[in-house]
C-alpha cells in the first residue's frame, strides 16, 4: 500500500478523486436542500391558499354545512373554534396530526343550521364533509335573526399572518405527510376560529427521493470517470519523467557523460527539468574532462623534472665527478614550484576564500622584489601607496607568476607600477618583449597552455602561472587582462577593488 501511494500518479488520482468527491457531496447537499425548500415552499403556498379560501367562505357568512372544502386527499381541512373544539373538517378524514386538534369529526354539541335538519346534514356531507353548527349561537341567533346562513353582515376579519407546521393525515385510508397552514378568522357570531389546511408533501418526498437516488448512482460513476481520467492524464504527463529516469540510470551504469536525457516537445516543467538535467550533464562532463586533462597534464609536467633529476642523481651516484649540482637544484626548484602551483589550483577549485587581510601594495611589491635574487632582467618600479584586501600569499603568487612570465620574454626591461583608477587598485607588470598576439590574449590564461611550444620545457615553464594569476584575481573580486605595452611587449594589468573606506 505504501509503495502504491508512493507514486505521484496514485497520489494525484487520489487527491483529484477526494476533491471531486467533496465537491459532489457539497453540491448534492445544496441541491437537495434547495429542492426541499422550494417544494416545501410550494406546499406552503397551496396550503395557505386553501386555508384563506375557506376563511373567505366563513367571512361571507356561509354556514359550516355549506362550506365548499377542498378534496381531503389534496388538502385536508380543519376548522377549530377558540375553545379548541373541531367545528368542521374535510370529508373522509380519518386521522390528522400537526394541527390544533387531533379530532376528525365535529363534536356532538355542535348545533345544526336552520331549515330541515336531515336535509341540511345530508347537504353538508355532500359538499363539505362532516360539519357542526355552533350550539350556543344556534339556539339564540336562529330565533332572533333567522339562521347562521345570514347575508354576511358580521364584522368578520381574516388575519394577515399565516402559521405553518408539519404534520400528517389519513384520508380515505391513504396516509401522507402535509404542511399545514393556519389562518385565524375573527367573527362576531361564531367567535374566533382557526382554519387549518394542508398542502401535500408527496411531490417533495418523491422529487428528493428521485434526486437522491440519481446522485447515489451518478456520483460513483462520475468519481470513477474522474479517477480514470486523472490516472491516464498523469501517466501521459509523467511519461517523459520515466524516460529521463531511465536514461539517467543508464548514464550512471555506463558512466558515459556524453549521453543526454530526452527533451519533450513541450514548454512545461518537465521539459525545463530535462533541459536543466542536460545542462547539468554538460557542465559535469566539462568538469570531468577538465579534471582528466589537468591530471594528465600535471603528470606529464611532473615527469620531465623528475626524470631529469633522477638521471642526474644516477650519473652522480656512478660518477661523482660528473654530478651537475646546479642542474639538480634547478630541477628540484622547478618540481617544488610545480607542486605548489598544483596545490594552489586544487585549493582554488575547492573554493578557498581569499581572506580579508589589508595589504599595502607599494610595500608588498618592494618586499617581493627584494627576495628575487636570480632574475635575468632588472625590474623597475613606479609605485603609489595604496591598500587592498585579500590573501597576501595568493597575491604574492600572482605577482611572482607575472614577473616570471616577464623574465622569460623581456629583452632588457621590466616595469612594475601601482596606481588607483576610480574604485580600483591597479598593478601593472610590463616588459619589452615580443608581446602577445591579439587572438591569443585569452587563451594564455588557460591551464597548461604555452605559446612558446618550440621553447624547451626548462625555459618555458609549465603553463600554469597565468591561469593561477587570473583565478586568484577573480576570487578577489578583480580581473587580470593583457594588453600591448608602450614598449611593444606585453602589459599585464591586475585590478583589485579598493576597500570601501579607501574608495570613498
Amino acid at each position: 500500500m505504501r509503495r502504491l501511494f508512493g507514486s505521484v500518479r496514485a497520489r494525484a488520482t487520489l487527491g483529484a478523486s477526494l476533491v471531486v468527491a467533496l465537491a459532489l457531496v457539497a453540491a448534492g447537499a445544496a441541491v437537495l436542500i434547495s429542492l426541499r425548500v422550494n417544494l416545501t415552499g410550494q406546499a406552503d403556498s397551496r396550503a395557505a391558499s386553501a386555508a384563506r379560501e375557506v376563511a373567505s367562505q366563513i367571512v361571507s357568512g356561509r354556514p359550516y354545512a355549506d362550506l365548499d372544502l377542498p378534496d381531503g386527499e389534496d388538502s385536508p381541512v380543519q376548522i377549530v373554534d377558540e375553545n379548541g373544539r373541531l367545528v368542521a373538517a374535510s370529508e373522509d378524514l380519518e386521522r390528522i396530526s400537526g394541527t390544533g386538534s387531533d379530532e376528525v369529526k365535529p363534536g356532538s354539541a355542535a348545533g345544526k343550521p336552520s331549515g330541515d335538519d336531515d336535509e341540511g346534514e345530508r347537504e353538508g356531507k355532500g359538499k363539505g364533509g362532516d360539519s357542526a353548527a355552533d350550539s350556543e349561537s344556534g339556539s339564540d341567533s336562529d330565533s332572533e335573526s333567522g339562521s347562521d346562513s345570514g347575508s354576511g353582515s358580521d364584522d368578520a376579519e381574516i388575519s394577515d399572518d399565516t402559521e405553518y407546521s408539519d404534520g400528517s393525515a389519513t384520508v380515505d385510508g391513504e396516509s401522507a405527510d402535509y404542511r399545514f397552514a393556519a389562518v385565524e378568522v375573527g367573527t362576531e357570531s361564531k367567535g374566533d376560529l382557526k382554519v387549518y389546511a394542508g398542502g401535500s408533501l408527496s411531490d417533495e418526498r418523491s422529487a428528493v427521493s428521485t434526486a437522491l437516488t440519481s446522485m447515489l448512482v451518478g456520483f460513483p460513476l462520475l468519481l470513477a470517470v474522474v479517477a480514470g481520467t486523472t490516472w491516464l492524464v498523469t501517466r501521459r504527463a509523467l511519461r517523459p519523467v520515466a524516460a529521463i529516469t531511465g536514461e539517467m540510470s543508464a548514464i550512471t551504469a555506463s558512466q558515459d557523460l556524453g549521453r543526454r536525457v530526452p527533451e519533450p516537445d513541450t514548454h512545461d516543467e518537465i521539459a525545463r527539468l530535462a533541459r536543466t538535467t542536460n545542462e547539468t550533464l554538460t557542465a559535469l562532463q566539462t568538469s570531468v574532462e577538465r579534471q582528466r586533462r589537468f591530471v594528465a597534464d600535471a603528470s606529464h609536467e611532473l615527469r620531465s623534472p623528475i626524470a631529469s633529476l633522477r638521471t642526474q642523481l644516477e650519473v652522480g651516484a656512478a660518477h661523482p665527478e660528473l654530478l651537475d649540482v646546479d642542474g639538480a637544484v634547478e630541477d628540484t626548484v622547478r618540481l617544488q614550484e610545480l607542486a605548489a602551483d598544483l596545490l594552489l589550483l586544487a585549493r582554488l577549485d575547492a573554493g578557498e576564500k581569499p581572506g580579508g587581510a589589508r595589504v599595502e601594495l607599494a610595500a608588498f611589491v618592494r618586499e617581493e622584489l627584494s627576495q628575487r635574487t636570480r632574475d635575468r632582467v632588472d625590474v623597475r618600479t613606479d609605485l603609489t601607496s595604496l591598500e587592498v584586501t585579500g590573501s597576501r600569499g595568493q597575491l604574492a603568487r600572482v605577482l611572482g607568476n607575472l614577473l616570471n612570465n616577464a623574465q622569460r620574454h623581456a629583452h632588457s626591461r621590466i616595469t612594475v607600477t601601482t596606481r588607483t583608477e576610480g574604485a580600483w587598485a591597479v598593478l601593472e607588470v610590463s616588459d619589452d618583449g615580443s608581446g602577445v598576439p591579439v587572438g591569443e590574449r585569452e587563451r594564455i590564461f588557460e591551464r597548461f597552455v604555452r605559446l612558446d611550444d618550440a621553447r624547451s620545457r626548462d625555459d618555458g615553464g609549465a603553463g600554469l602561472g597565468l591561469a593561477i594569476a587570473r583565478d586568484v584575481a577573480v576570487r578577489h573580486g578583480g580581473a587580470l587582462v593583457v594588453r600591448e605595452a608602450p614598449s611593444g611587449g606585453a602589459l599585464f594589468e591586475l585590478r583589485l577593488p579598493l576597500p570601501q573606506s579607501s574608495a570613498e
